[in-house]
Formats: C-alpha cells, sequence, structure tokens
C-alpha cells in the first residue's frame, strides 16, 4: 500500500509518507472501498483503481491509516528516502538553500520523513528547484522528531543561486531483517511495523519477488533461495520486484506462510594479517614489509557463524593458491625463506556449503613488499639466538647466586660453632686437671 499512500500524502499535499498502519472499521453503515493499481505518481487518488465494498467492509474490516510529514518533503529522487528537500510555506512548497543548511538538519528531515541517517548532503544534487526559496534559516540541535519543532532564524543572505537548493540521501529505515538463519542475510522475513517485529508472508507465486526486494534493501545481494515458513501468521505482502524496500510493496493484511529468504551475500567478509616470528615484518607506505630470508605467516580467519568450511589463499601475482580446512574458524599459511616471489598481493576466499548451496566470501587485499635486510638473515638468527642463551644464563646466575650466598654463610656458621666447641672442650679439660699439671701443660706450650 505504500504506493497508494504515498499519492494520498500528495494528494493532501501532506509531504512523504512517514508510516501506514491499519485499525478496525467498527462504524455501523460507513462505506469502505479498495484501492488496487496505484504506480505512485499520480497527482490524485481518483486517477487509481477503486474496487468499491458494501457498506461496513472495507479490505478484510480494516480501514488504512497514513501519516504523513506534513511539513517537510523529498521531490525527484529515487526512492522515499531521497530527494530535494522542501518545506511547506504558507500552503506552498520552498526549496531550502545549502548556505542554509547543515548535517544536523539534516538528521532531523530524514528523521521526519520516516527513514534513516543522512548518507549524503549536495546542493542541486536532484535539481535546482523551481520557485521560491524557503526564506529562514534551520537551528536544528538534531536530536528534533519534527523539523517544526527546529527553532529558526533570519537568512543572513537573502539570495540562493540557482543549482543550490538541497539534494539529501537517507539511510533506508531498519524495518526489515531476517531471523533464524544465523546470518542477516538469510533466515525468515520480518519487518517492524506498528511497534514491533512482524512475520511476512507471501503467495507461492510472489515469494520470489518479494525475496529479491528483502535481499536488495537488506544490500545483501542477489537472491539464492526462498521457501514458505513454517508459520501462517504472517501478514500478505504483494512486490513486483523491482521495488528497492519492502515498505514499498503492496501490503495486503491477509494471513500468508512466513517467507524465508537466502541471499547470495550469507558469509561475512573474513580477515587477513600477516605475522612473523623473527621480527622480519614491518609497517611500510604500501602496507607490510618483509625482509628477505625469513619466514612468515599469512592467517586467514572469520567470525564465529557456521562450523566447517575451509580457506583459499590466493596469490596474485602468479597461478599458485593453497587451501586449508578452517580449522576454529581460522587457517594458517607458513612461508618460509621470504624471497622477491613472494612478493605481491594475497586474498583469503572463505568456502562453506550452508543452506544446500555453496557460499564464498573474500577478504581485503594484502599487499606485501619483500626488501633487503639490513643484516644478513643468517648473522640476525645467530644474534637472535646469543641473546636468548645470554638472557637464559643471566637469569640462572641471578636465581642460583643467592643460595650459594646463603650456603656459604652456613658453612662459615658451621666453622664458627666448631671452633667454639674446641675451646669449651679444652676449658673443661683444663679445669678437672690439678694446679701442678695445668703450670705443666703451660711449660710445655
Amino acid at each position: 500500500m505504500m504506493r497508494e499512500t504515498k499519492v494520498v500524502c500528495r494528494e493532501l499535499n501532506c509531504g512523504n509518507v512517514v508510516a501506514e498502519s491499519r485499525g478496525p472499521l467498527i462504524e455501523d453503515g460507513r462505506r469502505g472501498v479498495r484501492l488496487f493499481g496505484c504506480y505512485g505518481d499520480e497527482s490524485s487518488i481518483r486517477q487509481c483503481d477503486i474496487i468499491g465494498g458494501r457498506a461496513g467492509f472495507c479490505d478484510g474490516r480494516y480501514y488504512h491509516h497514513v501519516i504523513c510529514s506534513e511539513s517537510v518533503r523529498l521531490v525527484d529522487g529515487a526512492g522515499l528516502c531521497s530527494g530535494r528537500v522542501e518545506v511547506k510555506s504558507n500552503q506552498s512548497w520552498a526549496s531550502v538553500c545549502e548556505a542554509d543548511f547543515d548535517r544536523q538538519d539534516a538528521e532531523v528531515v530524514c528523521r521526519d520523513v520516516g527513514c534513516g541517517a543522512p548518507a549524503a548532503l549536495q546542493g542541486g544534487l536532484y535539481g535546482g528547484g523551481e520557485g521560491q526559496t524557503w526564506d529562514k534559516e534551520f537551528q536544528c540541535k538534531g536530536n528534533e522528531s519534527l523539523l517544526l519543532d527546529c527553532d529558526t532564524s533570519d537568512r543572513e543572505n537573502n539570495t540562493c543561486l540557482p543549482g543550490n537548493a538541497v539534494g539529501l540521501t537517507c539511510s533506508e529505515p531498519d524495518d526489515v531483517r531476517l531471523v533464524g538463519g544465523g546470518s542477516r542475510c538469510a533466515g525468515g522475513v520480518e519487518r517492524y511495523d506498528q511497534g514491533e517485529w512482524r512475520i511476512v508472508g507471501a503467495e507461492d507465486w510472489k515469494q520470489e519477488a518479494v525475496a529479491v526486494v528483502v535481499c536488495r534493501q537488506l544490500g545483501c545481494g542477489s537472491t539464492v533461495s526462498e521457501l514458505p515458513g513454517n508459520t501462517t501468521r504472517g501478514f500478505g505482502v504483494f512486490c513486483s520486484g523491482s521495488e528497492s524496500v519492502l515498505r514499498e510493496c503492496i501490503r495486503t493484511y491477509d494471513l500468508r506462510p512466513g517467507l524465508t529468504v537466502i541471499c547470495s551475500d550469507l558469509l561475512v567478509q573474513p580477515d587477513i594479517f600477516l605475522t612473523d616470528p623473527m621480527g622480519g615484518v614491518f609497517r611500510g607506505h604500501q602496507g607490510p614489509e618483509m625482509f628477505r630470508g625469513y619466514n612468515f605467516t599469512i592467517t586467514c580467519s572469520t567470525q564465529p557463524q557456521y562450523p566447517g568450511g575451509s580457506f583459499l589463499l590466493t596469490f596474485t601475482g602468479s597461478n599458485r593458491t593453497q587451501i586449508q580446512p578452517a580449522v576454529n574458524h581460522s587457517a594458517a599459511f607458513l612461508f618460509p625463506a621470504a624471497d622477491d616471489s613472494h612478493q605481491g598481493n594475497y586474498s583469503c576466499v572463505y568456502d562453506n556449503y550452508v543452506f544446500s548451496h555453496n557460499f564464498s566470501s573474500e577478504s581485503e587485499l594484502l599487499s606485501l613488499t619483500i626488501t633487503a635486510s639490513p643484516l644478513p638473515a643468517f648473522i640476525i638468527r645467530h644474534v637472535v639466538v646469543l641473546l636468548i642463551l645470554l638472557t637464559s644464563i643471566t637469569t640462572s646466575y641471578l636465581y642460583y647466586k643467592p643460595t650459594r650466598r646463603q650456603k656459604r654463610v652456613n658453612r662459615v656458621s658451621s666453622m664458627d660453632l666448631d671452633v667454639n666447641a674446641m675451646e669449651m672442650v679444652s676449658l673443661s679439660s683444663r679445669a678437672e686437671a690439678g694446679p701442678g699439671e695445668e703450670r705443666a701443660a703451660q711449660g710445655t706450650e
């Protein structure tokens, strides 16, 4: 129903569609009609196909509720979240000059029209604008919900050069997700609607078109497969496949089987990095540089997502490739004695078989340069070995030195005790001898 509600907001001169919802039709005697076949560019709802309903009935006893941005809109853009910024002034629309608009103003406008954060802001991006120019300058803080909530001031410059009307591109709102598939690009389709996440379903012959739109909105590549979920609680969605986001599709509100979608960009991008055990790598101007003669290791890793898989290490300098199974979501490729043949660009390709399909994801390029070492490699190796031995000897010496000192102190103490004991024995003997014997002993001495 997004195309139909877009026509309604345009006809009422109320800006862009911000949100849509439904409510019960409980008033007796109220006649309802069903809209069908709007393309979104009509100036009046009367130009769309209308299917009449009996009194008190409106497409499943529900009426459609639309919220429009009212005071701001994006026109001539590629979708609902891009275009030239125009502000309502005295029931007419005026372009906004680039000089009077900044990033904080853009954040409020994107929020006001029901879109995500600003992605691009440029004058003349979606045409120069015709007619009048907004005569105020916005002073938004960036946290306001509506543009009307922002303060304004008189413009410092009353002129706005042609082609300087603000063009704004907002990111799409995060109102669609895939759950239960182990990846943001696989699982059951859900859309944030009326304050909660709700299951999305589609008729069998329209599931492929809905899946194409979902993968496109999530930036997950192309559709690999789609199949009905195990629930019938999904609200119906009707897409042609050309829509940029799911909210541009027609919503039927009748319950359909939930839809499971698998997109091609299922695996996250792996990481690639280089290490060496001897300090032969350093950061150069063009990336890592490695000394000749040193061994090095290139490691491929990925986030824990699915078990198993393998890593393919490719080298653009030749047709050489190496394959290793993923162990704990990583693999290490060892290169002994680097030489000029190892110079070039490396990348990791992670392959895995998931959901009955083969998927792959490639890392960024690692550009490696081989350079001459300031010292021959064998000398550096010997120096490293000597340093390690010297460190070990020093550590052992510092550890055993206090022990030897302690033993020496103990030995001296023992000798003192022996001398004292001998003196005590001698004194005892002299005390037991008579005076004559003592004198004789002294004379003998």
